[in-house]
């Protein structure tokens, strides 16, 4: 008999599922497609028939309860046969083939698109995630119901936990609040948002959860009267204004109200004690009437009031927000939109499928979904790999925006704390590439300069400017940091191509020969035996250090390339010197410890992947880099230098007020910049001091220091070499 009953059980959670689903899909598709999603429910459960959840119900179940989600969203036909299927390529042996012959292409590619990437050679778990996530937003740019889909599925996933271990269930649920809750924020889906957060928090803090969930339940007693007394004003109020509104006292999120305690660093009391309503309007313009006669009702706080509907948010939102003071002297959140823009804000991209008759509004949503998705996939393509995609896409999910012009008049949406380097980015990519400086309200301002609201940016260019290392220490935004990490790393790639030609160029001199003259046989010959697929692959790993250039150009000489060749001290001993101008690039480095400048006598050696370093012969450091650099070889400044270069002087002077100020102006005076300047030992008589100052070459810097000598204050002055 149990073996029966057990039998009995599954088959009628079954069977009351599909009834769900197909109830739900009954209020609004044909009868036609319906029997197409029971047929997609018939392959489903065949494939998956000897297939279980560790609950022990039968797999079939989960698709099907993915599907009724999608059914409450009003999903079209093909949606809905997709939830259903969304597994079987993964989990069962049916092929994408056998999925377009039975339900046609559309729903076979939405099933690939929601598949997910199983056998992924990566080192870690978090690399796997992410590539997973990465494969999502490809198949996402070609359809927005994938990640419906692929929403629903986790939601259904997040609501049976319960069988899970408790490291698993944090895991699953951190993934949730870092990725998925974010992306329907990001959509404009409220609804599945507050429910992925607050099943998320659930699953990594059931102890808090529950301790706060308690305390909710108690306070509402307390607050039932207050709710119902403020509603009654404002309903009052509005109509005697003639204005026909729908008020409604709503719940603050459980997981918000545990963000804000964590972020303020307050109480529940607290947090619990402000009271939000929303006032549902038939048009915009009644929302702005209502918006006036609530704040003649309750006096609003001064900065706290957001007009949404004039700049919508980033997913679409749009609604007015004001705080207000309220009887008793609580504090009142009140949020005033149309119904059209509070059915946008539960449902965001969902109400493209949910209310197609409503075209306008929509398509709006739609495009800018569409647009988000083409920036995501913009990013996805400079990315370095999987991981750097999840920091990039994670830093785009939180966005809090602030809202600058163009000089135009152009409205430009950024993230709050973002600077004039993203704002350049924003605009266009080239822009951003191109900057140099920028004006704000018509003031010159640095790049690192944070925007605020309202203001007018204007970005300054130049053809010869190009993304600096250091910007990565203050853009904020995705777009702006896979941009420069992007340009750079090809910038860095075509300069040491050109260092690699230059090096093995030397060295093939010593030879007298050109690498233009050399066979291309003799090339590709050197290249299968290096394991390189290009000539320039191969110049690349020379100008970064990886290969040595004089152990290529004996490769490419001599008679047998295949033949073993072992370093001796002739091979490292190179009479020619390369030759440098110091401004090559990344791949070229001075060395901080000395300063090296031109006119100097300087030595260079390899450091593996990141090029020459070049320090000044008279360097403390040289006999360490001797020691454990062996690939090093011999380098000149170039006779046309031109540019500034760092060098630093010790200075010992008289501890009098003015004495730096002194300094300064001679430096100033005599076309040189100051740095940084560091006090090493200071008493009553004497201040020593470490002066880093740039100069042209070393007949420049010797000017500066004999002027400086020559001034009364001046006890003893020297340049630092280590």
């Amino acid at each position: 008999m149990l073996e029966i009953a057990d039998t009995i059980e599954p088959k009628r959670l079954q069977d009351d599922l599909i009834q769900r689903l197909c109830a739900a899909l009954s209020g609004y598709l044909e009868q036609s497609q319906i029997k197409d999603c029971i047929r997609a429910y018939e392959f489903g459960a065949a494939a998956h028939a000897d297939q279980f959840r560790k609950s022990g119900e039968p797999y079939i179940c989960h698709p099907v309860s993915v599907a009724i989600t999608l059914a409450e969203m009003r999903m079209d036909a093909s949606g809905i046969m997709a939830a259903i299927l969304h597994d079987v390529i993964e989990d069962t042996s049916v092929s994408k083939k056998e999925l377009v012959k039975e339900f046609g292409e559309e729903v076979a590619e939405l099933v690939d698109g929601v598949t997910k990437l199983t056998k992924i050679d990566s080192k870690t778990h978090a690399e796997a995630q992410a590539e997973n996530v990465r494969k999502m937003f490809l198949a996402m740019g070609k359809d927005l119901r994938v990640i419906l889909v692929k929403l629903a599925d986790r939601l259904h996933n997040m609501l049976t936990l319960g069988v899970m271990s408790s490291e698993k269930k944090c895991r699953i649920a951190r993934e949730t609040l870092d990725i998925y809750a974010p992306i329907a924020n990001r959509l404009g889906m409220n609804k599945i948002r507050h429910r992925l957060e607050s099943l998320s928090f659930e699953a990594m803090y059931p102890w808090r959860y529950a301790i706060l969930n308690n305390a909710l339940k108690k306070a509402r007693g307390n607050r039932s009267k207050i709710i119902d007394t403020i509603e009654s004003a404002i309903k009052n109020r509005l109509e005697q204004a003639g204005l026909h509104c729908d008020v409604s006292g709503r719940e603050k999120n459980l997981y918000s109200i545990y963000q804000k305690m964590l972020q303020k660093k307050v109480s529940l009391s607290e947090v619990f004690d402000v009271y939000a309503f929303r006032i549902f309007c038939d048009n915009v313009d009644t929302c702005y009437r209502a918006l006036g006669v609530i704040h003649n009702l309750y006096k609003p706080i001064p900065g706290r009031f957001k007009d949404y509907i004039a700049m919508p948010k980033a997913n679409g939102y749009q609604s007015l927000h004001t705080i207000l003071i309220g009887p008793y002297g609580v504090p009142i959140e009140i949020q005033i939109r149309t119904h059209e823009m509070h059915r946008m804000a539960e449902s965001g991209i969902a109400a493209h499928w949910l209310y197609k008759a409503d075209d306008d509004k929509t398509e709006k949503f739609q495009a800018r979904a569409n647009e988000w998705l083409r920036d995501l996939l913009e990013i996805q393509k400079s990315a370095g790999d999987s991981l750097e995609f999840i920091d990039n896409l994670k830093v785009d999910l939180f966005p809090k925006e602030v809202f600058v012009f163009t000089p135009k008049g152009g409205i430009i949406k950024i993230p709050r704390g973002a600077t004039v380097v993203d704002f350049a980015y924003a605009v266009h990519t080239d822009i951003g590439n191109a900057c140099v400086s920028a004006r704000i309200d018509k003031q010159l301002v640095p790049l690192q300069t944070k925007l605020e609201n309202g203001m007018t940016v204007e970005v300054i260019t130049a053809t010869w400017a190009r993304p600096n290392p250091l910007w990565l220490n203050y853009v904020i935004t995705a777009k702006a940091r896979s941009s420069i990490r992007n340009f750079l790393k090809h910038f860095k790639q075509k300069e040491a191509i050109s260092l690699g030609r230059r090096l093995l160029d030397k060295e093939l001199q010593a030879m007298h020969l050109h690498l233009e003259n050399i066979e291309e046989s003799r090339i590709q010959a050197l290249l299968d035996v290096t394991a390189m697929q290009s000539m320039n692959e191969l110049l690349e790993d020379i100008g970064l250090g990886n290969k040595m250039p004089f152990l290529i150009a004996k490769r490419l000489t001599q008679d047998d390339i295949y033949a073993n060749i072992k370093l001796n001290d002739d091979d490292q001993i190179r009479k020619t010197p390369l030759v440098i101008k110091g401004t090559e690039g990344m791949v070229i480095t001075l060395a901080k410890c000395c300063r090296p400048i031109p006119g100097d006598s300087i030595i260079g050696y390899f450091n593996p992947g990141k090029g020459i370093v070049v320090h000044h012969h008279e360097c403390r450091n040289r006999s360490v880099v001797r020691k454990t650099h062996t690939s090093w070889l011999d380098v000149e400044w170039s006779s046309d230098v031109v540019g500034d270069f760092p060098a630093e002087i010790r200075i010992s002077m008289l501890n009098q007020r003015g004495s730096l100020a002194t300094i300064a102006s001679i430096i100033s005076e005599l076309d040189s910049n100051i740095e940084n300047v560091t006090v090493v030992d200071q008493d009553d008589r004497v201040c020593v001091d470490l002066i880093t100052l740039t100069v042209k070459d070393r007949v420049h810097l010797a000017k500066i220091m004999r002027r400086l000598k020559e001034l009364p204050i001046v006890i003893k002055i020297s340049r630092v070499k280590a």
